[in-house]
């Protein structure tokens, strides 16, 4: 099969590798299509991955071509969603249903080879089944839906309540629909670029604004979710939470993060309350977050088609991951094909 291989950071091949074998109780799947993450970008072109050479990508769906022995109850050809971390079982973060602080995970893309390939072999615990008639890179976007929707549940709006989403990528983008979904009256949406907020009011934001331009007078937010990753967006997150607001942190930093001292005096006084968010699992695995988000997806009421800027084939990926590297054309989410 061809699969695009990750040699070094910036070392992206073609190449034709084994078709996987799937184990006892795997499932192996025609992938359908896979996402490209924002992890993804450093851990392809700077950081590296847990070890190399390997295949990424962990947004993923595909079809059912074949099964271990002792699995049963699949269909040939049936659409099938994945959820990417595979977790110990035996850690005391699983044994009370909290995975995604699992202590001993692996993962498709990064610990193991992942979707950036023709077929990839999934445990069968890691597999969901989607609603009829869904579009199969509609499935590939549970992910970053169910993260998002992850971070929304540590501290859920109720009607009427005013939500914030600080960067505006896939991730933001589903936060922003979520919010609304859980019957935020308003919503505001910050970004360093104009599409993204055009994307954002899209998606149903009613207050945009550039983060490096002139803040316009906003309604103070119940919930702030963080999803750039950055100290100025940080701070920016908890001075848009109004007194006794929450803000979540999913947004990956690179750098330290400092507070500014208004920025703390905010929290201190209005007694905002801190939280992090990290991946999208709950119990029974993979969780209610994953079920909801392809139930939504299915339904239509989670839009996602419009995020989608670019869908290259295998062979185009390496110079996609190329153009990010340059920044000289707006992307917002890369649906990778590899049956095209």
């Amino acid at each position: 099969m061809r699969a695009v291989v990750m040699h070094a950071p910036g070392d992206l091949r073609l190449e034709d590798v084994p078709v996987p074998v799937p184990g006892p109780n795997d499932v192996l799947l025609r992938v359908a299509a896979c996402g490209v993450c924002g992890s993804d970008i450093p851990r392809m072109l700077t950081k590296g991955a847990h070890r190399m050479p390997i295949v990424c990508g962990h947004e993923f769906s595909g079809h059912v071509a074949g099964a271990g022995r002792d699995v049963s109850g699949f269909q040939d050809g049936e659409l099938l969603s994945v959820a990417p971390l595979i977790p110990c079982g035996r850690c005391d973060q699983c044994r009370t249903g909290n995975f995604s602080r699992c202590r001993d995970y692996d993962y498709f893309g990064s610990r193991r080879d992942g979707a950036y390939a023709e077929y990839v072999s999934v445990p069968v615990g890691n597999l969901l089944r989607t609603p009829a008639g869904i579009d199969p890179r509609a499935a590939a976007m549970a992910d970053p839906a169910s993260i998002a929707l992850h971070a929304a549940w540590k501290h859920p709006l109720t009607v009427g309540q005013t939500g914030g989403v600080v960067g505006c990528g896939p991730i933001g983008l589903f936060a922003i629909q979520w919010m609304r979904l859980m019957g935020a009256s308003a919503v505001v949406a910050v970004d360093v670029s104009e599409q993204k907020l055009e994307q954002a009011r899209e998606a149903g934001a009613t207050h945009t604004f550039l983060s490096h331009g002139t803040r316009p007078e906003l309604p103070f937010c119940d919930l702030v979710i963080e999803a750039a990753g950055h100290p100025a967006t940080a701070n920016l997150a908890v001075r848009l939470a109004g007194p006794g607001g929450h803000v979540v942190f999913i947004g990956i930093p690179v750098g330290d993060v400092t507070l500014e001292n208004a920025t703390f005096n905010h929290m201190l006084r209005q007694e905002i309350s801190l939280h992090g968010a990290w991946n999208s699992f709950g119990a029974p695995f993979p969780g209610p977050q994953w079920s909801t988000a392809l139930e939504k997806l299915g339904s239509g009421e989670l839009r996602w088609e419009f995020m989608i800027t670019h869908e290259p084939s295998l062979e185009e990926l390496p110079g996609i991951m190329g153009k990010f590297r340059e920044r000289n054309e707006f992307i917002s989410k890369v649906m990778v094909l590899p049956q095209s």
